[in-house]
């Protein structure tokens, strides 16, 4: 367990030593709320749909996290190449440890990310509709967060540069958080579009949020939870499997 604590620590000092780290993972989410939450506000509420910011945050505090734990798999290339990963790797430990370690820290730096845009979004007019579930959309995103660190650990462990990396990212985790429902309702939108919804794993977490957050939700609760409790098993085990093939 000690060895689980240290690299999971070692993320939480990494990320608050990151200065320029904390800023940037306000500013994209900020911009979306500002340029979205007001910016198309209006549009929504005339067509009836209510607040738009409202509906927009949750989607938004999903967002962060997913970006924010999928970075996890680029600290796993840095240390590769600054020969870090190969001195943890001949410790006395097991890979099993260090990759739960690692992810665990990843995942718990995202998280605060995401606590950290709900906080902004109170400052720009959001509120909750019952605050005491708060904590249990923390639970949720907490719960993104482990499924996409241990995912993101798993790239990491086969790409060799930061290039493929990216490449990669890019063309799973936007199309990923863009067909998830999380800036648009799905309820009018085309057939096809509700169907990839359907299959699209984040769309469940993004819906497990507003249900916490608004007390909306299109799914269920019930099927929310076990979609991201399905998601977080397959992760963990993609991840592990070849973090165990990584060659340092």
């Amino acid at each position: 367990m000690k060895a689980i604590y240290y690299l999971w620590l070692r993320q939480i000092k990494r990320f608050f030593r990151s200065k320029s780290r904390i800023v940037g993972s306000v500013g994209q989410p900020l911009l979306f709320l500002l340029a979205l939450g007001y910016g198309l506000g209006s549009i929504y509420k005339r067509a009836g749909d209510g607040n738009y910011l409202n509906f927009l945050v949750p989607g938004i505090m999903a967002q962060t996290v997913l970006f924010a734990a999928m970075f996890y798999g680029a600290m796993i290339i840095f240390d590769r190449q600054f020969g870090f990963l190969k001195e943890t790797m001949v410790a006395p430990t097991s890979r099993l440890k260090i990759m739960i370690g690692g992810a665990l820290g990843g995942a718990t730096t995202a998280t605060m990310q995401g606590l950290l845009v709900l906080a902004i979004s109170y400052v720009l007019g959001f509120r909750a509709a019952h605050p005491w579930m708060i904590p249990i959309a923390l639970f949720i995103m907490f719960g993104l967060a482990i499924a996409i660190a241990s995912f993101s650990s798993g790239i990491g462990s086969f790409v060799q540069d930061m290039q493929g990396f990216q490449a990669i990212n890019q063309f799973l985790v936007f199309p990923l958080y863009f067909l998830s429902g999380a800036l648009y309702p799905l309820t009018n939108v085309p057939t096809w579009l509700r169907y990839v919804a359907e299959v699209n794993p984040i769309s469940y977490t993004v819906d497990a949020m507003r249900w916490s957050l608004i007390g909306v939700s299109k799914f269920g609760i019930a099927k929310d939870l076990i979609a991201l409790a399905i998601t977080i098993v397959i992760c963990i085990i993609f991840g592990l499997n070849r973090f165990n093939h990584i060659e340092a």
